[in-house]
């Protein structure tokens, strides 16, 4: 996936259609001067509608849609005709995708399931002709109802990744390069730190072709709470992945230390997602022999057990992919 490409916040003026009026009209034929009332109702003004598409990744295809407006109900007519209702204006947008009220920042809705159509904005009710009004004393109404106004309101849709596993860790911890060994997945992978500059899914396979989908975040430093570096803006892609890997390089100078930032980072930005399942994960390990992997698992404390990792030299994946599925499937 192309960085130009992964979209994932737009801004948009949307409106949904007018009702159509209903009609004032009285039944005239040759033998029929005098006629009731016949005056059909109005049509129901389009909706605005979001639907879930799994074959969508980003919102890319909506970036310069900057005014969605459905259509207007049709005024109903004589004949007791009704107006058609107005065209539902549909956008397709990948799972995940949550709408906000770009004034207030109120969340208007959510769409997470494939097929699911969610009205972001509904439209206008006609209004009823003159023939709805007719009563056993006031035979001959010349008064019909108006049609509703739709609604306006600039949106922002903004999408949160869904995946089984969100990894989490420093630029440069070996995320991508995990997620291209378990994966078809093909992340841009370099020894310099935000190589990933959007995020990445892939598709891990399990024993017995099962599978679990895995998202590689762009890095997060200290601070990206606060608006430092690339995290602020991914941050948001973490909230929806049922378990985090957290990865830290064997290299680091103080493992510990990193992992109790990358915790800290996450408090800050929402505190429910310490609530969520968490493997910590030592990544480049191909790099440390046997004695040393034994002397710094007994410096951990004992509530974090780290699995030992090499995407470089197929290292501890089995061991890893069967953790992953074990807190999925507890």
């Amino acid at each position: 996936m192309a960085s130009s490409n992964f979209i994932d916040h737009v801004k948009m003026y949307c409106r949904s259609g007018n009702g159509g009026a209903g009609a004032v009209s009285f039944r005239r034929e040759k033998h029929v001067p005098k006629g009731g009332p016949d005056g059909g109702n109005g049509g129901k003004g389009g909706s605005v509608i979001l639907r879930g598409n799994s074959q969508l990744w980003t919102l890319l295809h909506l970036r310069y849609k900057k005014h969605i407006a459905a259509d207007n109900g049709v005024h109903g007519s004589g004949h007791g005709s009704s107006g058609s209702d107005g065209k539902d204006q549909i956008l397709e947008v990948p799972l995940g995708t949550t709408a906000k009220d770009a004034e207030t920042g109120e969340v208007l809705l959510e769409v997470t399931e494939e097929g699911q159509e969610v009205i972001l904005l509904p439209g206008g009710r006609g209004g009823l002709g003159n023939e709805n009004f007719k009563t056993a004393t006031k035979q001959t109404p010349r008064y019909a109802q108006p049609g509703e106004e739709g609604e306006e309101k600039t949106c922002i849709l903004e999408l949160k990744l869904l995946a089984d596993i969100g990894l989490v860790g420093f630029p440069n911890a070996g995320k991508s390069t995990l997620l291209s060994v378990l994966s078809a997945a093909k992340p841009e992978i370099a020894d310099y730190p935000f190589t990933t500059l959007v995020p990445n899914l892939g598709v891990v396979s399990y024993r017995d072709d099962k599978s679990f989908v895995m998202a590689d975040i762009p890095g997060i430093i200290e601070g990206a709470a606060d608006g430092k570096g690339l995290g602020l803006r991914f941050l948001r892609h973490i909230e929806r992945n049922s378990i985090l890997l957290f990865m830290v390089p064997a290299d680091a100078d103080d493992i510990v230390a990193e992992y109790q930032i990358l915790l800290d980072e996450l408090t800050k930005y929402n505190p429910e997602l310490l609530d969520k399942d968490r493997i910590l994960a030592i990544s480049k390990c191909d790099m440390l022999d046997e004695e040393l992997i034994a002397e710094m698992s007994a410096s951990f404390p004992k509530d974090l057990k780290p699995l030992f990792i090499s995407s470089l030299a197929n290292m501890g994946l089995i061991d890893l992919k069967d953790a992953i599925w074990k807190k999925l499937n507890p």
